[in-house]
């Protein structure tokens, strides 16, 4: 009986790091790197092209879109695919909007290959993974605000002072449909629905 095939596409912008990786797990039964990325386009086409089990993702991407975002883009699109972030960020911050965009799992660049390994294989089984000192800080209260990345913070200034998206795209050189994109990712992190409601939020917590 033949083992089971692990696809794996590896996300980050810079190719020396996915060089070093994909020489790291390929030497790893049962695992298979089919495709790479090194921007938040790139990876979308390439899960569109490939069959991929999971994703790691770098946090730190080329263009307008960084992983976490990805990773909630990955989540709506392709949620037959599991995301496991893999950065060099170990910040509270940056572990709860991973866990809020959907990702699986959050492992430092630093772990021991055999971490990264054990990170992989928890994943694929259907468990979520946090390397020990971050799941530490899982436990700890975090406020609403901190749940946003600084891009998505910034676009909350925006709102709360009560400009449009082209206006917002504008101001902050993005795309329109990438500032939907953060409107849209601010409203699920905060469980918020309406228009009005997220203005309102973005007052009463200081974001104008």
């Amino acid at each position: 009986m033949s083992e089971i095939t692990t696809k794996i596409m590896l996300v980050d912008d810079h190719p020396l790091v996915r060089d070093g990786l994909r020489a790291r797990l390929e030497a790893v039964p049962g695992f298979a790197i089919v495709a790479e990325a090194g921007s938040a386009d790139e990876a979308l086409q390439r899960a569109g092209e490939q069959a991929i089990d999971l994703v790691l993702m770098d946090i730190n991407l080329r263009g307008s879109s960084n992983g976490i975002d990805l990773t909630a883009q990955f989540h709506v699109s392709f949620p037959e695919i599991a995301v496991l972030i893999l950065s060099m960020h170990d910040k509270t911050e940056y572990l709860m909007q991973s866990v809020q965009a959907g990702a699986r799992g959050y492992v430092l660049k630093d772990a021991p290959g055999k971490d990264i390994v054990h990170a992989i294989e928890t994943v694929i089984s259907g468990g979520m993974y946090y390397s020990a000192a971050l799941a530490q800080k899982l436990a700890r209260p975090m406020t609403p605000g901190q749940l946003l990345t600084a891009r998505e913070r910034q676009v909350l200034q925006h709102i709360a002072n009560g400009e449009s998206n082209k206006q917002i795209a504008r101001e902050l050189d993005l795309s329109v449909r990438t500032v939907e994109t953060h409107r849209l990712n601010i409203k699920r992190k905060l469980d918020i629905e309406g228009q009005a409601e997220l203005i309102k939020f973005a007052v009463e917590n200081n974001f104008r």
